[in-house]
């Protein structure tokens, strides 16, 4: 697991293992308690730790369940399912079952919806989750074109525009599609989402050429 400890705070060093216990716990409460009924003090008590270790490492509890939230999508991989098509549609499928766990459904909706009024805490979504995440795009394009499926492009920041509308394109349809409409991203939605997602791959313009 990472360590999310802010830069420059010094003292004891982190123990993995509470760590990890503190954001099992976090979870747990979440199922059990909701987010609103959730407190530093019940982490605590089921983590088996004292609440000044949790004090040490999260600010507070906003900060503690992005990273309880984070550690779940930490679990993505991308399976090389022989087509572009396949590892795509695979990767969406654990998305939605990561998304279909009350303790993933719950934190994330509730941080984003105090993201909303906290720009410190936005950026810990951004950093925790979204950036974390993009791996799997930037892999899977990676592998895309080494099979021939997609083609190269030369230009980086071209590059990294298209690996931001890749994952915002798929993050933004599963959680709307399994968090706001409540509806299940089966293996028919998801591989005709798949499908379209593919065809506006295709059919994207080339970048200009340049001057001269």
């Amino acid at each position: 697991m990472q360590s999310r400890t802010p830069a420059g705070r010094t003292g004891r060093p982190r123990s993995a293992a509470a760590d990890a216990a503190i954001l099992a716990a976090t979870r747990a409460s979440l199922v059990e308690l909701g987010w609103s009924k959730l407190t530093l003090g019940d982490v605590a008590l089921r983590a088996g730790v004292a609440k000044t270790t949790l004090y040490r490492r999260w600010a507070g509890k906003n900060e503690l369940v992005v990273d309880a939230v984070a550690e779940l999508f930490d679990e993505l991989t991308l399976p090389d399912c022989g087509s572009l098509a396949a590892d795509i549609e695979g990767v969406v499928l654990q998305f939605a079952a990561i998304l279909d766990r009350p303790e993933a459904r719950n934190g994330l909706m509730a941080v984003v919806a105090e993201a909303t009024r906290d720009d410190a805490l936005r950026e810990r979504i951004r950093a925790s989750i979204v950036d974390r995440q993009k791996r799997l795009v930037l892999a899977g394009r990676a592998r895309a074109q080494a099979r021939g499926e997609l083609p190269p492009e030369a230009d980086a920041g071209e590059a990294a525009r298209t690996i931001d509308l890749i994952f915002d394109m798929v993050a933004g349809a599963v959680v709307h599609r399994t968090l706001v409409s409540a509806e299940p991203a089966d293996e028919e939605w998801v591989h005709g989402f798949t499908r379209v997602l593919l065809s506006g791959l295709a059919a994207a313009p080339a970048p200009a050429p340049g001057p001269g």
